[in-house]
């Protein structure tokens, strides 16, 4: 069933209409539940980027210059009509990368109003000019932005992007996943029916090696905003490198859960798993190494064996599913690599194991998997698996857990679990991580979110996303001696 206007999957939209691509070539789009394509979209090349910049540059001066109180009139409108298709976004999600279906609408498509909401909130007060002396520091959209995000969150990452740069004043071109590609179709629609300038905000879909390349090369493109893999990130930043255009990224993560000696390891085990488990462990700031005492390692095994052993696997449409596929068979097959690499390198495996759940034989379903006795040279301790597998790594004192949560070339988040709040701050502030959260703390909207070395590079959310499309510029002598 499809939850937008057709024939709008074979259609980009640019300079405010739906057009038909220049070159018209279709990929399938595969439901991850069945294994089997329910639609095709018409992927571009660069010939349509050239036409999505074109529009972008043109309308740049015009809301550049657009007033804060029509920026934010503008992000209202957006929210408004956002709300509205909230439940078609969260369907269309459920189907086109398989999260279940109450997920998808109370965290996949419920983010995106809370980024909007924020981005209004933040554009209220936010300071583009103050005085430094004599000297006015002005802060002015930085231009035509590209903006690529992936399949595992797709709502939220083109919502904290587009959200941003309208805020900003910037114009900009979307490349959405097209492994998820038909949610960015509805925010289109959501975008048209808000009423956004024609040329402020166009899309185009297509494959990273093609619409992205040519976005990222593009001498009329000033900056790239890019959210996927630490491998396709270094492409973008490479072909960006010819104009010097800024790149802003944020990518892979190995992340730590350090569970220090003075917590209940009952509570701290089984929320770390279920929580590294949801979304089908499709989540680049997933705590996916388990950090415990050595000397609790056997008690950790049994809480994480009996957590893992919670989560439903199954049909995205049933109410009691946890999890479900992971998004292609691309990802399956590498969680399946995975898997096998941890048992032939030696580590314990507590529950799980690879193929499908017993009772599915059909779809991207993977096994929820714990491995125990796990080593930090392990692949399974080095790779991101990007799937619900979880290693416990054990350790023999707060030093080696810090030296080891920190040894990988990641640096997305961390986590902390500790009784003692000063302890939890006192281990928070050595870890080499964008983010680190103590003892499971609710969400903050607020928080800059990005990472440390191979993790990425900028900050997203609120202010922090905000000023990563703005110049600054010094105005020197502004004010007369």
């Amino acid at each position: 069933m499809s939850h937008f206007t057709a024939p709008r999957e074979r259609q980009h939209y640019v300079n405010g209409a739906w057009v038909d691509p220049i070159e018209p070539k279709l990929i399938d789009v595969i439901n991850p539940s069945t294994e089997e394509a329910f639609i095709q979209i018409a992927v571009g090349g660069a010939a349509d980027v050239d036409r999505a910049v074109a529009a972008a540059r043109t309308a740049f001066p015009s809301f550049s210059r657009a007033s804060r109180k029509e920026r934010i009139d503008l992000l209202k409108a957006i929210l408004s009509e956002y709300n509205k298709r909230k439940a078609d976004i969260a369907a269309t999600l459920t189907e086109e990368m398989g999260a279940p279906a109450k997920m998808s609408l109370e965290r996949q498509a419920a983010i995106g109003t809370a980024h909007l909401a924020k981005m209004i909130e933040t554009l209220e007060d936010y300071k583009f000019e103050y005085l430094q002396g004599r000297t006015l520091i002005a802060r002015e959209p930085i231009g035509v932005v590209g903006l690529i995000t992936p399949w595992n969150w797709p709502i939220n990452q083109i919502v904290c992007k587009v959200a941003p740069a309208i805020a900003a004043g910037c114009t900009m071109v979307l490349k959405p996943s097209e492994v998820a590609p038909l949610n960015a179709i509805i925010w289109s629609e959501v975008m048209h029916a808000a009423g956004v300038p024609a040329g402020v905000y166009n899309m185009v879909q297509g494959e990273g090696g093609v619409v992205g390349n040519a976005m990222s090369s593009h001498p009329d493109i000033d900056m790239m905003s890019f959210t996927g893999s630490t491998r396709a990130g270094i492409l973008v930043a490479q072909a960006s490198a010819v104009t010097v255009k800024r790149v802003s990224q944020e990518l892979g993560g190995k992340s730590a859960n350090i569970l220090l000696p003075d917590v209940d390891f009952k509570s701290a085990v089984t929320k770390g798993v279920l929580g590294m488990m949801g979304n089908s462990g499709q989540s680049c700031n997933a705590p996916t190494r388990m950090f415990v005492p050595a000397d609790r390692h056997e008690e950790v095994k049994a809480y994480a064996k009996a957590a893992a052993e919670t989560v439903i696997v199954g049909d995205v449409n049933d109410p009691a599913t946890t999890i479900g596929p992971v998004v292609s068979e691309v990802q399956f097959n590498k969680i399946q690599r995975l898997i096998q690499a941890g048992i032939a390198e030696g580590a314990e495996l507590v529950t799980g194991g690879p193929g499908r759940p017993e009772h599915l034989n059909r779809g991207y379903f993977v096994r929820p998997t714990v491995f125990a006795g796990v080593t930090n040279g392990m692949t399974i301790a080095r790779e991101e698996i990007f799937g619900p597998v979880l290693a416990i790594l054990p350790y023999k004192d707060e030093a080696e857990a810090v030296r080891l949560a920190n040894d990988t070339v990641y640096g997305l988040a961390a986590y902390v679990q500790s009784g003692d709040i000063d302890h939890a701050r006192k281990v928070a502030a050595q870890m080499r991580a964008g983010n680190v959260y103590l003892n499971y703390p609710m969400g903050d909207m607020a928080a800059p979110f990005g990472g440390y070395k191979q993790s990425g590079n900028g900050r997203e959310y609120a202010h922090w996303g905000l000023e990563e499309f703005l110049e600054i510029k010094g105005i020197v002598g502004f004010e007369a001696a």
